[in-house]
């Protein structure tokens, strides 16, 4: 087990920090048949293909077992900081239109698929705010943050600096102080406990209560109103429990499309500018070694997501499930889907059905509304 995790990184790693070998970018035919393989990664190096999978780093960050909650134990609060961390912005998106008076900097991997959500709301909102990648591998940039999961949202309130986490709890939270900015997002917070249960396994796990909920200090919204609301959540939560899941198996489908995949990853995520040579290689090579998955059909679970969501639009008769705009259900599918944008899976999704239209509908809905980037390039 150990000489067979050993070989990897002295055949694929080391050489590609070296310099000395050149991969291909080949990928499979989507409708070719799937290579069969007698040999299978280990857990050993499975674990590390996890660890240094920057793309999808993230994509454990929310991992809830739905099958049984016994009883909560521990209320937690969200951290709160007297002065801001050290971290060095790669990116600003700056928007002069912004009115929200929030000073926002998102911790995150570039794809993940959480921390494109939240960016999709933000843009959606035409938010300013800093963007610091962290680093899979040594995860420096959150060293200051107990909570070592990605997305997390660092907002500036009133006597210092407020932590935010879980992608679902972020959009909720800012969502329901934008609708009433008499309350501060201290106190918004604090209808998002953070609790702690064990799960069937007898592992230790956390979570957030009504991260899906948006809350009112007004009058109780009409039945249609409530309605609406609770497909809303009802989509959001899809989103995470149902969509997210169709992703990794589709992206590490193949070796070739696995290290297609991480090589995207690394252009789109600017990890050159960012990160050291060798920890690039390594989250590229390693990651691909690892990640790839060799099922049949996996492609029909993205298809059968995309065909469900769609059809619940067709249903509404309307351009977006929120109208005429988009709510936070069709940010959370866009932000999830654009996760895998640059990848042949996505596609082959475009090419097999209807998503197209409405992807394309809500880019630029969000590309009207977002603000201007700018690249920092700061390296840690």
């Amino acid at each position: 087990m150990w000489r067979f995790s050993f070989t990897i990184f002295r055949k694929v790693v080391l050489p590609s920090i070296k310099g000395n070998v050149k991969f291909s970018k080949t990928c499979y035919s989507t409708r070719s048949r799937l290579p069969k393989s007698t040999a299978k990664l280990t857990l050993v190096s499975a674990s590390v293909g996890v660890l240094i999978g920057a793309g999808y780093g993230g994509y454990t960050h929310y991992v809830v077992n739905s099958k049984k909650r016994p009883k909560l134990t521990l209320n937690e609060e969200y951290a709160f900081l007297n002065e801001a961390p050290p971290y060095q912005a790669h990116y600003k998106v700056i928007n002069e239109s912004d009115s929200s008076n929030l000073q926002l900097v998102l911790f995150q991997y570039r794809t993940c698929p959480f921390c494109c959500k939240v960016r999709s709301y933000l843009d959606s909102k035409g938010i300013s705010y800093e963007i610091v990648e962290v680093d899979a591998v040594l995860r420096q940039a959150i060293k200051w943050s107990a909570y070592k999961k990605v997305p997390i949202l660092l907002a500036k309130v009133d006597g210092g600096y407020q932590q935010l986490m879980d992608s679902s709890a972020i959009i909720s939270a800012l969502e329901t102080y934008f609708r009433d900015k008499n309350s501060q997002l201290t106190e918004v917070i604090k209808f998002y406990p953070i609790t702690r249960y064990t799960n069937d396994d007898g592992k230790s796990m956390t979570d957030i209560t009504n991260k899906y909920f948006v809350m009112h200090n007004a009058a109780v919204p009409d039945q249609k109103e409530r309605m609406e609301e609770k497909v809303e959540r009802e989509w959001r939560q899809w989103a995470d429990n149902v969509l997210v899941h169709t992703l990794s198996p589709n992206v590490y489908r193949t070796p070739g499309e696995a290290l297609a995949t991480f090589k995207w990853f690394e252009e789109v995520g600017g990890w050159k500018q960012s990160f050291p040579s060798w920890e690039c290689a390594l989250m590229v090579y390693g990651g691909a070694a690892a990640m790839h998955n060799l099922q049949d059909d996996v492609r029909y679970s993205l298809y059968n997501a995309a065909d469900a969501w769609t059809n619940a639009i067709n249903k509404k008769g309307s351009k977006f499930l929120g109208g005429d705009q988009p709510n936070l259900a069709d940010v959370t599918v866009f932000g999830v889907l654009s996760s895998i944008e640059g990848c042949e899976a996505f596609q082959d999704l475009r090419n097999n059905t209807n998503i197209g239209k409405w992807y394309d509908d809500m880019k630029v809905n969000i590309a009207s509304k977002k603000g201007r980037v700018l690249a920092v390039h700061a390296k840690n």
